[in-house]
């Protein structure tokens, strides 16, 4: 049986209604609030897209940085030497390191929330795919995670990148924000999030592609958005 609360959050929420994306934020921010949960939650998207995932040519993937980040900790794990190691650190990597790193992984170490590597550690790395791969860690030039730059991509990480791939339903999904933020950052936010899936859009999807947008709490109910509202 659910709770009072949940029972009274869900009085609030129409849900055959599809509400402007300022009123969905709106919504699930004061329906968060009235849970009075021990910690801030995240505002959670989910994109629902009208793609065959079983086709190589339609593939949703990419990284996007949010203008007002995510509010998250992100811990940022570098596979570099030299030069490279000394700036990523420099950059705020937590991790730093290569053949000991590796070590680690193989060994169970799991704290980190993305990987970035040197492009000529993509040797090492690529000994670890069996690890990070079913994690989506592994760094992938296109996504801007195997670069020369590695201080340039860790900034970006702690500053509020987030990469995005749709699930096997089409579903893409990601935290773009805190209960806390203020609502038109958390507009921003989304508005951002979307327009990327938007440009990621295969060549080979005809037709629809954006079919539903969905906002929530970490432990709160969904709100459907008015996605014709949302991208550019």
């Amino acid at each position: 049986m659910r709770s009072k609360k949940i029972r009274n959050i869900s009085n609030n929420v129409d849900k055959s209604k599809l509400y402007s994306l300022a009123d969905a934020v709106k919504l699930v921010v004061s329906n968060s609030k009235q849970t009075a949960r021990k910690f801030v939650e995240s505002v959670e998207i989910a994109v629902n897209l009208d793609i065959d995932t079983k086709q190589s040519d339609q593939v949703v993937r990419g990284m996007v940085q949010l203008p007002h980040g995510t509010g998250k900790d992100v811990r940022v794990l570098v596979f570099a030497k030299g030069e490279k190691a000394d700036a990523a650190k420099e950059a705020g990597a937590d991790f730093v390191g290569a053949e000991e790193l590796k070590d680690a992984i193989m060994a169970g170490k799991s704290d980190f929330d993305r990987v970035i590597a040197s492009p000529d550690m993509m040797g090492l790395v690529g000994q670890l795919g069996k690890v990070l791969g079913p994690r989506g860690l592994m760094p992938n030039p296109k996504l801007g995670t195997v670069t020369p730059n590695v201080a340039a991509a860790v900034k970006a990480a702690k500053a509020g990148s987030v990469e995005f791939r749709a699930e096997k339903a089409g579903i893409v999904q990601a935290g773009i924000g805190k209960v806390n933020f203020p609502e038109e950052h958390i507009v921003s936010n989304a508005k951002t999030f979307v327009n990327a899936i938007l440009k990621a859009r295969p060549a080979g999807v005809k037709g629809t592609y954006l079919k539903r947008i969905s906002l929530s709490s970490t432990m709160g109910l969904g709100v459907k958005v008015d996605s014709t509202q949302v991208g550019e």
